[in-house]
Parts: structure tokens; C-alpha cells; sequence
């Protein structure tokens, strides 16, 4: 196994900038723990922890023969990274020399957050077109006055389930269009538009203008966080969503999807075209399925992923780790796709379409059912599995190690499991090698099981996996333990905490949060690894 070649700051640079402009591609990808990467990082870095790696590689980089540059602070992590590529078959991998801290040594712009390309989009589309506001404290005087408007909430459900403002309809982004004229028919009707922050607010906002929605359109200013900040009560625990579009609603949408597709470029393909696209060995190409997640799993093409439109937007380096790669959406009847894409493009992704139709026919290869993955890392050893009713039986001198995330772990885990990340387990486990047991356990048992792999290539083979996760032993009624007590590794280190996460000082933080959204479009102009093309404005389109 070669080892693999160094790449400096300045040479990394120039790639990015090749395949902002669609020249080239390159997979950056930062595989320190999302914690450390949300404190510092490359604006266009990938983050592909080195605990879940072999969870998450393949379908952020689908092709193997893509160009690779691995980073992280010149402490190994990139080199074991590369092992475990080129053992999966990818050839054309590199590393950044002195990792992150060699990009800002040489004068480059270093960024803090997550999904930080999407959110500084969002920036730049509130500036670029002014982005009609409406503030928290104006839309509680419009609620209170019992004026005609409706607030739509442009999360996921589970981020609405969580929390909420008063009157809100779960309609996620790539919804708005589709469903628009099914909670809004009247168009004296205001529509404001939230998320947590700012970027979904403005983006759902203007997908609706895009659109040509004759309503008054907003966008919450600051989203529940600013609500929240203006001491207004938020509602938790609701499921109300928009519902589906009926005939005359998906007529409108398809209309108003056709208007904005010749705005802005939006190129349509057939199945076959597509498959053209798929099997080219010289191209990275992505197959994202922009529905609800549950649309998706009823039925799919072959090979689809699913990237509901909205998060695909406001998170697109979760779905796609190749600079300059084709992106193919597809949904039913364009509407959610060719609105999706339209953002796509205005983000600078230079080959973005929409399969023509949406999905094909049974002919044409179809899935159902719950995405599956083959992780080959999984069996490279014979493991040894637990069931939940023989862990509660061990006594308390067993250790339990738990490696879902420090957030997942605090909200619920087997009693007396200790907080653990995968990577840290060689360096810390100490005297717990010495046991005559030791039981792995996390949210996902695929990632306890490579953590098992990792033990017994090390020589410690006194190890158990909790057959089926955690989630098996909650749905069997047991105990479980929350909070964080005796953690085995930093917990600070393996995510990135968002104010709503936090404990203490939740309102600073808020603030602090949407501080550092507002000032990223000046960093962007310091960075110049990243570019938004520009377009004609409605009117004269």
C-alpha cells in the first residue's frame, strides 16, 4: 500500500478554485471530529469524522477514482484516513502538509460553524435581492391583531416537533412550491416564512417570490431563535403540516417551476440520458431524490439518495463531498427538483439537472424500502454480540462503552455506559483492557461494531456489541440512564453544539450565533475559494 502524497496550502487552494469554476473536481475532506471542525476549518471542507468513516465515505464520494485531499491538525488522523481509502479502493489521495493550521498559516481565510458554504449562500441571496423581512416582535402584533397570514416553518418535522412559533405548518423547503397554494389560495393572505436562523427563512422566502406567488411573502428576521431572543413563548410538540397538493395547487407549482427553471438554467434529462451520466468513469455524479424521506422510501430510482430539497440547500456538504460534481434531482413532477436545483445553480454548482418525469418506471430499476449500504469494513472480524437482557444481568465492574455522540448519549443511554469516541479508544481505554469483558454500545450498532473491529486488531478481544444499539434496547422498555458522567474522551470534540443544544448561557449563544451568520458574507470576500454567479432579476429575465 503506497503511501500517499502531500499537497500544500497554496496547490490546494488553486484545485478549489478550479473546481469552484467547474474545471476540475476535488473531495476536500476534513476528518477530525465535528466539534473540531466547527471551531476552525476550510470554507470548503468536507467533514468526514474519522470515527464514523467508513459510515460515511461512500456515498459522499461514490466514485472511487475522484481526486481526494484529506486534512486534519497534522496529528495522524489523515494518514490512518488514507489507509482505510485505499483499502476501499480510492486512488487518488492526498494530504494536506500541516494540516488545517498550514492553510492559516499561509494568509488563508479559516471558518468556523458548520454547513458554513450553504449559510453564507443565504447571506448572500437576503443581499443580493433584499429579501422581505418581518420581525418576531411585528409578527406576534399581526398574530395578536388576528390578521389574514400564515407562518410557515421551513425545517424538517423533527426540528418543528421540537419547537416552534405559535401557528406555525411544518413545510420544509423544497415543499413551499409544491404546496403553497393549499395553505395560502387566497392571495391577500401574507405568507411568512422560519427556520431556527436565518438561511431556510431566506431561502424559503425567496423560493415562494422566485416563484411568482402573488402573495406578500417575508421571512421570519432570525427565525424561533429571534422569537425566542424577543421573550416570546415558542410551542412544542406539534405535527401540523401543509398538505398535499391538490390538482389545482400542483397545476400552479408546475407553472411557476417552468417560469423559474428558464430564470436560471435548469436543465431536464431523461432516464437514459441520466444512466449516461451515472456510468461515466471520468465524472463524479450524484442521483439525489429531493422528496419527503418517506416518498422515498415508498419507491426511488435505483441508486438514489435521499436530500430533501430544503436541507439539501441549506446542507449541501452532508450529501455531496466533490467539489465540482454533477448533481441529478428527481421527485415526482420536477416541481420540488427544479426548485431545489434552481439553488443549486445560484450556489455556483456548475452541472446541476433534473431527471425528466421524476422517477422512472419498474423498467427502469426501482427501489423501496429503507436505504441500505454495503460496509465491506464490517467484516473483516468475526464479532461477538450481547443481548440487552444478558448486559443488564453484568455486574457494575463491566465497562460499557457507548459511541454515539456526546449529544446522543446525554439524552439517553444504557445506565452506566460511559461516554466514548471510536478514535479515542486504543489511547484511552487504559486498565479497561484488563477486563475480562468490555460491551460497546451506540445509537447505530454498525458504528460499535467497527469500534469492535478496532479492538481486536489491537489485540484486546474481551469485547461485545449490544445487539441492535441502543434503539433495541429502549424499544425493549429498559432502563436508561441520561446525562454525562465519566466520560472517556472530550466531549466537547465530537460535535459541534448549536445553541439549542446547550445547557447554560442558551440566549447568548443565540445571539452569538446569528452575529456570526450576518458577518459571514464580508469573510466570504476574504476566502475567494467560493463564488455566486450572478443572474438577471425577474423582471427582465
Amino acid at each position: 500500500m503506497s503511501a500517499p502524497g502531500r499537497i500544500d496550502a497554496a496547490d490546494l487552494r488553486a484545485r478549489l478554485i478550479a473546481a469552484d469554476r467547474g474545471e476540475a473536481e476535488i473531495a476536500p475532506l476534513d476528518v477530525r471530529e465535528e466539534g473540531e471542525f466547527g471551531r476552525r476549518h476550510l470554507l470548503r471542507a468536507v467533514n468526514v469524522p474519522l470515527s464514523r468513516f467508513e459510515l460515511l465515505i461512500r456515498p459522499l464520494v461514490p466514485r472511487r477514482a475522484a481526486p481526494i485531499v484529506l486534512m486534519d491538525a497534522a496529528d495522524g488522523r489523515a494518514e490512518r484516513a488514507a489507509d482505510l481509502l485505499a483499502a476501499a479502493g480510492y486512488g487518488d489521495v492526498a494530504i494536506l502538509a500541516g494540516g488545517i493550521e498550514a492553510w492559516g498559516d499561509a494568509g488563508f481565510e479559516l471558518f468556523s460553524g458548520v454547513n458554513v458554504p450553504s449559510k453564507l449562500f443565504g447571506e448572500y441571496i437576503e443581499h443580493r435581492y433584499d429579501t422581505p423581512r418581518l420581525s418576531a416582535e411585528e409578527l406576534k402584533a399581526k398574530l395578536d391583531a388576528g390578521e389574514d397570514l400564515v407562518v410557515l416553518d421551513s425545517r424538517p418535522l423533527s426540528e418543528f416537533h421540537a419547537m416552534n412559533i405559535p401557528t406555525g405548518i411544518n413545510t420544509p423547503g423544497a415543499e413551499l412550491v409544491h404546496r403553497i397554494r393549499r395553505v395560502a389560495p387566497d392571495p391577500k393572505t401574507a405568507v411568512i416564512v422560519n427556520c431556527a436562523g436565518r438561511t431556510r427563512s431566506i431561502i424559503g422566502a425567496q423560493s415562494l417570490i422566485n416563484a411568482g406567488l402573488e402573495n406578500p411573502v417575508f421571512a421570519l428576521t432570525n427565525g424561533t431563535m429571534g422569537w425566542h431572543l424577543a421573550g416570546l413563548a415558542l410551542e412544542t410538540g406539534q405535527t401540523r403540516r401543509a398538505p398535499e397538493p391538490d390538482a389545482a395547487a400542483r397545476a400552479w407549482a408546475q407553472q411557476a417551476a417552468r417560469r423559474v427553471a428558464g430564470r436560471f438554467g435548469v436543465r431536464t434529462l431523461d432516464p437514459s440520458e441520466a444512466a449516461r451520466l451515472r456510468a461515466d468513469p471520468a465524472r463524479t455524479t450524484y442521483l439525489l431524490d429531493v422528496r419527503d424521506p418517506a416518498e422515498f422510501e415508498a419507491g426511488r430510482p435505483a441508486g438514489a439518495v435521499s436530500a430533501p430539497g430544503g436541507q439539501l440547500v441549506q446542507a449541501t456538504d452532508r450529501y455531496v463531498g466533490v467539489l465540482g460534481a454533477r448533481l441529478i434531482l428527481t421527485d415526482d413532477d420536477g416541481v420540488r427538483a427544479t426548485m431545489t436545483a434552481s439553488w443549486l445553480i445560484q450556489m455556483g454548482w456548475p452541472e446541476v439537472y433534473v431527471l425528466d418525469g421524476g422517477p422512472p418506471g419498474a423498467e427502469a430499476g426501482r427501489e423501496a424500502g429503507p436505504p441500505s449500504q454495503q460496509i465491506p469494513e464490517l467484516c473483516q472480524f468475526a464479532q461477538g454480540f450481547i443481548a440487552p437482557e444478558d448486559v443488564s444481568a453484568l455486574d457494575e465492574t463491566v465497562p460499557i462503552l457507548d459511541l454515539s455522540t456526546s449529544l446522543e448519549h446525554k439524552q439517553g443511554h444504557v445506565p452506566g455506559a460511559r461516554f466514548a469516541i471510536r478514535t479515542d479508544l486504543i489511547k484511552e481505554l487504559g486498565d479497561l483492557a484488563a477486563s475480562r469483558l468490555i460491551v460497546l454500545t451506540a445509537r447505530d450498532e454498525r458504528l460499535a461494531r467497527l469500534a469492535a473491529n478496532d479492538l481486536t486488531r489491537a489485540g484486546v478481544h474481551r469485547v461485545r456489541v449490544l445487539r441492535g444499539g441502543f434503539d433495541a434496547w429502549r424499544a425493549e422498555g429498559r432502563a436508561v440512564e441520561t446525562g454525562l458522567r465519566d466520560p472517556l474522551s472530550d466531549p466537547k470534540r465530537d460535535v459541534y453544539e448549536r445553541p439549542y443544544d446547550l445547557e447554560d448561557g442558551v440566549e447568548e449563544a443565540m445571539q452569538a450565533y446569528l452575529d456570526w451568520e450576518i458577518e459571514l458574507i464580508r469573510q466570504i470576500e476574504r476566502d475567494g475559494t467560493l463564488t455566486f454567479p450572478e443572474f438577471a432579476p425577474a423582471e427582465t429575465a
